[in-house]
């Protein structure tokens, strides 16, 4: 699960009603992938044909925006997580990286001291261990571990991998959290990640 809140200080220009709608990422993507990295995009939304519009350049996309009453809108876990350490977005994608090499499943643990990402293969393994001084902030008061899938973890790298602060949140078989900002901090960002919960038999 993501939520992202973004400022209006974000954009170039902003003039809009409030409006609530329901879109398909898939087809925003689609047109976002035919811009370069400085093209501008605009958005734009009548209310009285329901149409959304996407324009970059020359390129007009007309959305249909999904009926709300066919969505299911997610509830944002309240969680009050045990651990947390700040690092940088180079440092944690890159430990995720690595630990991709070796499998699909990462183990994330803690203490007072360390934080520490480990993957066991079946002949090989990497760990990346990051002392209490390497790193922003940890805290943590009792030593915690879990497990989480690499194959949700490693594309969400590239979007955190330039950043200068990411905050991870766990504790023993908790959901995974993961905080930053962009854009001066006008884009907030918390992503939540279900663990894998490791059976003892």
């Amino acid at each position: 699960m993501i939520q992202m809140n973004i400022d209006a200080a974000a954009f170039d220009t902003w003039e809009i009603d409030e409006n609530k709608l329901g879109l398909e990422l898939r087809k925003i993507k689609e047109l976002v992938s035919l811009g370069g990295a400085t093209d501008m995009i605009e958005m734009a939304f009548n209310a009285e044909s329901g149409v959304f519009t996407l324009n970059l350049g020359k390129i007009d996309r007309n959305i249909r925006p999904l009926d709300d009453s066919t969505m299911n809108v997610p509830t944002l876990p309240n969680l009050e997580l045990p651990c947390t350490v700040k690092l940088s977005g180079a440092d944690l994608a890159q430990a995720l990286r690595a630990a991709r090499q070796v499998g699909d499943l990462v183990n994330l643990s803690i203490d007072a001291n360390t934080f520490t990402v480990h993957v066991q293969g079946s002949t090989d393994s990497v760990t990346v261990a990051f002392h209490k001084d390497e790193l922003q902030s940890l805290e943590c008061a009792n030593p915690a571990r879990s497990q989480y899938s690499l194959t949700y973890l490693v594309p969400m790298a590239k979007v955190f991998g330039p950043l200068e602060t990411v905050e991870v949140g766990f504790g023993e078989n908790y959901p995974l959290s993961m905080k930053f900002s962009f854009n001066d901090g006008a884009a907030n960002v918390q992503y939540f990640l279900a663990p894998r919960v490791e059976n003892d038999y």
